[in-house]
């Protein structure tokens, strides 16, 4: 996850933001909505992909809102392009539908999660806060599609994708399986805390090892990998 809040002064760094979108209204709205949160700071725009990596560089964002369709570079390639660099800066991507199948494929290429454009106001600035915290979930809607998803997969016949995700899987011990279904099931640190009766310490440190042992960059492709294995 992106290295969010050093220590200054006892307090935690304001959650850096880069707004990507070729549309100059949502810019300027999402600015007008995170500029006035105190612990989230606007540091920069980009209206299309093509500019996303000179601005990161620019800017060392913690969180890239990302539109998926822009005229030259999509957000799609964007994205894989930023989960390539060594220490990339998570990816929350806006869409206009939610049922859109690119919205699958950007979770896929390492997004951390998405918003619908005319998501409130209060729930984009917390949607901000969670994935540069790591804690990115799935949303009712996105999870139903998931599952629609892998049950017309697997009534299509043999998937080579559901049988990769059973045999990282399978490599799992009963522990780490047990979390690893609880991120398909879109539950946060303290959710699976509760639920496997162990600390949020060791929760984060089994989310870690999960991440290293099946080769994944965060916790909503973990959940990807359990709903292609068609665990949830």
């Amino acid at each position: 996850m992106a290295a969010v809040a050093g220590v200054t002064g006892g307090e935690a760094a304001p959650v850096r933001v880069l707004i990507v979108d070729d549309d100059a209204l949502v810019r300027a709205g999402l600015s007008m909505i995170l500029g006035g949160v105190p612990d989230v700071r606007v540091v920069g725009e980009a209206a299309d992909g093509a500019e996303v990596p000179a601005a990161v560089e620019a800017y060392a964002p913690d969180v890239v809102l990302m539109d998926i369709r822009m005229p030259r570079v999509d957000g799609l390639a964007a994205t894989e392009a930023l989960r390539a660099l060594p220490r990339p800066p998570e990816v929350l991507v806006l869409t206009t539908f939610d049922a859109d199948d690119q919205v699958l494929r950007a979770l896929r290429a390492g997004a951390g999660g998405f918003l619908l454009k005319d998501t409130p106001p209060a729930e984009i600035v917390q949607a901000v806060r969670r994935v540069a915290a790591g804690e990115a979930t799935l949303s009712p809607t996105v999870t139903r599609k998931l599952i629609t998803h892998v049950t017309a997969a697997g009534a299509a016949g043999p998937d080579p994708r559901a049988q990769r995700a059973r045999r990282l899987l399978d490599g799992l011990t009963e522990r780490e399986r047990e979390v690893a279904v609880a991120l398909g099931r879109g539950r946060t640190n303290a959710e699976i805390s509760a639920e496997l009766f162990m600390s949020v310490a060791t929760v984060k440190a089994y989310v870690s090892r999960l991440l290293t042992k099946l080769g994944l960059n965060n916790r909503v492709q973990v959940a990807l990998l359990v709903h292609d294995a068609g665990l949830v």
